[in-house]
């Protein structure tokens, strides 16, 4: 007698079934509530003991493995989906997207490549935004995790286009000259981990100071690109920050653009946070000029409110992207019918072979709100800001640390203290305790030796008076724990 075969499909559909249901209504219900939960509480130690457990040898009921998930894991998010969590830069994603991620699991393609239904999806995705921010028609693109990858992309595409030799074959060791990078000192550090994993080392990352805006002087940068030619350097790309992390300030894309002209050097943006602006009419004119740019990295997870991953990353010169990644073996040779068909591999744009259905939670919710829908969120969150922004001027114990021209605003408490040192270490008690009060999550940032929280507010949910509520408890932990009466 043959042994009992088995499956990890459920013995019984319809209790599955059910316990799906369940777990849905119960997410829609946690969504529709979280404005009356804390923003952010820490997991308790018996929590922490329950994730010391050793791995199961045999499997649980699924019911079961459920109620552990609502006791465990459900009250100890991040944080982000609430409306007074702007710490760092974090989107609060949709429930629409959120059922668009489950059909996406359900499905389970491979988004590699293939003649499959998701290649049609993620390509339709990365035209809406070449025409959204003016690229070529027959320029490329790909949704990827995140900005972090979207920008070691960018830059991997810039290095093959510029080398002067064979690098596929020889590595950098290939190149009679170091090959330069340029970004201000305010890029997001991901950058310097694109130019670490590229081999190129950091001395060929010149960061180059800003101005009292904090955006890239364009004359030092032009003088050090002088110098490092001169030096027999290859400088080959620009980073043109559209939104920075820190600040919320935007470099002067159409000068690094004509710069890079000049240079012949390649223009990549990192647009992490301000793509977006392109898709708000009073805004936009803030990133003209990135119509122009080699390539474009953006999140969609941060100013488009999509869950986690959701990224892109556009490259203007298709076959530049192509040879950059495009490597086939026997077992992936593309044919013109069946499965192995298809019009593009995604996989021959990037790093990775095995890929996620992301693209589908993104084309149904630019299906569901259309783009202006979302250059109104963006433009809305801005003006939230500049109220916030009002607020902190009007208030004598508040201060600004940095301009905050747009919805990334650093300020702190200064009371009647004026030592930078006590200051700052105020400031950082105010803002743990700010966390663990539960009520408002900011981040935090240093300016110039100075300690500030920093909000970033790309929040969906977030209404005028959640900062009048954010203000009063600054004030509130500010006062005491400068040991003033209120």
């Amino acid at each position: 007698m043959s042994k009992k075969e088995e499956t990890l499909d459920p013995s019984n559909w319809g209790e599955m079934e059910k316990l799906g249901l369940q777990m849905v209504s119960d997410m829609m219900q946690y969504l529709a509530s979280v404005r009356e939960r804390k923003v952010w509480q820490a997991p308790p130690e018996e929590v922490r003991e329950y994730f010391r457990q050793p791995p199961p040898a045999e499997g649980d009921a699924p019911e079961k493995i459920y109620e552990s998930f609502k006791e465990n894991i459900l009250p100890y998010p991040t944080g982000n989906i609430h409306p007074r969590f702007w710490g760092w830069v974090m989107g609060n994603g949709t429930p629409f997207a959120m059922l668009a991620d489950m059909l996406a699991a359900g499905i389970n393609l491979n988004q590699g490549g293939g003649n499959q239904a998701g290649g049609l999806v993620e390509a339709q995705v990365i035209e809406w935004f070449k025409q959204l921010f003016g690229f070529p028609s027959d320029s490329s693109g790909l949704v990827v995790s995140g900005g972090s990858m979207a920008n070691l992309i960018g830059i991997t595409v810039a290095r093959y286009a510029h080398a002067d030799f064979d690098l596929r074959k020889e590595g950098l060791y290939g190149s009679q000259k170091r090959m330069m990078v340029y970004a201000s000192k305010e890029v997001h550090n991901c950058v310097n981990k694109s130019v670490d994993v590229l081999g190129l080392g950091s001395d060929s990352l010149r960061l180059i100071d800003v101005n009292e805006n904090y955006e890239i002087d364009i004359e030092k940068l032009k003088a050090q690109i002088t110098s490092d030619r001169n030096a027999g350097m290859q400088p080959f790309c620009i980073i043109a920050n559209a939104m920075t992390v820190n600040t919320g300030a935007s470099d002067d894309i159409n000068a690094l653009a004509d710069l890079c002209e000049k240079e012949k050097m390649w223009l990549h943006i990192d647009g992490a946070i301000g793509a977006m602006l392109a898709l708000a009419d009073k805004y936009k004119h803030i990133v003209k000029g990135m119509e122009r740019a080699d390539s474009i990295a953006f999140d969609l997870h941060k100013w488009m409110y999509i869950p986690y991953e959701a990224g892109c990353v556009l490259v203007r010169k298709k076959d530049q992207h192509y040879k950059a990644f495009s490597l086939q073996a026997a077992y992936l040779q593309h044919e013109v019918r069946g499965m192995a068909a298809g019009d593009t591999w995604f996989s021959d744009y990037g790093i990775e072979l095995s890929r996620g259905f992301k693209a589908l939670k993104i084309w149904m919710s630019m299906k569901e709100h259309g783009f202006k829908k979302f250059g109104r969120m963006v433009a809305q969150n801005i003006e939230q800001v500049q109220y916030l922004k009002s607020l902190v001027l009007k208030n004598p114990d508040l201060e600004l640390s940095a301009p905050a021209p747009l919805n990334i605003l650093c300020f702190h408490y200064k009371g009647k203290m004026s030592e930078v040192n006590a200051l700052n270490a105020l400031n950082k008690e105010l803002l743990l305790q700010l966390h663990e009060s539960g009520v408002a999550l900011p981040s935090y940032t240093t300016l110039n030796g100075n300690y500030a929280l920093r909000v970033a507010n790309t929040n969906h949910r977030t209404v005028q008076s959640d900062f009048d509520i954010l203000i009063d408890k600054v004030l509130e932990l500010g006062r005491k724990l400068e040991k003033i009466p209120a």
